[in-house]
């Protein structure tokens, strides 16, 4: 191993602000391993907090989805709780061109759909960059409202993204269960 230097021993420090706190300083080279070891642990959180579900496909038309996530939602069926916020990713890519597009979202209880209003139903403002253009992929993020007035029950969550022609560039269904 001719021609590499010998690696210079780690210097920690602990100084004190002025006020009493006190943090450690670490070395030039230590400093950059740090920022890197912290930078990969909070990408790692970001992913572990992105929780892909098991999504039956129920027709996307002129899109294919890559993955479903909805957070928090660690086993299924998802657990949704009354009164509380869930947020909602679609990775997707269309197989088309659009002008915009507009999120269509049911539950499914006994075979019967019944419509479940989403706060903003345009997909051009959930994170899609409108026009859509073909062959190019999305992340569609949402929020699903769980209302404090909607009973305690399992169902299927169904949820459309339908293009300017009314055709679904994507379209999954889920289970869920509604609690207290």
């Amino acid at each position: 191993m001719t021609g590499l230097l010998p690696r210079p021993p780690l210097k920690v420090y602990l100084v004190t602000a002025a006020a009493g706190s006190s943090f450690l300083e670490f070395g030039p080279l230590s400093t950059m391993h740090f920022l890197a070891a912290a930078f990969l642990f909070l990408a790692l959180s970001a992913s572990a907090l992105a929780e892909p579900v098991h999504f039956k496909d129920c027709g996307s038309g002129v899109g294919v989805i890559k993955e479903v996530n909805v957070n928090p939602c660690s086993t299924q069926p998802c657990q949704l709780h009354k009164g509380q916020s869930y947020s909602v990713n679609v990775t997707f890519t269309s197989n088309t061109q659009s002008q915009g597009s507009k999120a269509v979202v049911h539950g499914i209880v006994m075979g019967v759909s019944i419509p479940f209003p989403i706060p903003e139903p345009d997909g051009c403002k959930s994170g899609i960059s409108c026009p859509i253009e073909k062959d190019k992929t999305y992340s569609y993020l949402n929020k699903l409202p769980v209302k404090s007035e909607y009973p305690s029950i399992k169902l299927v969550v169904e949820w459309e993204l339908k293009d300017d022609k009314d055709q679904r560039l994507f379209c999954w269904q889920i289970p869920v269960q509604i609690a207290g």
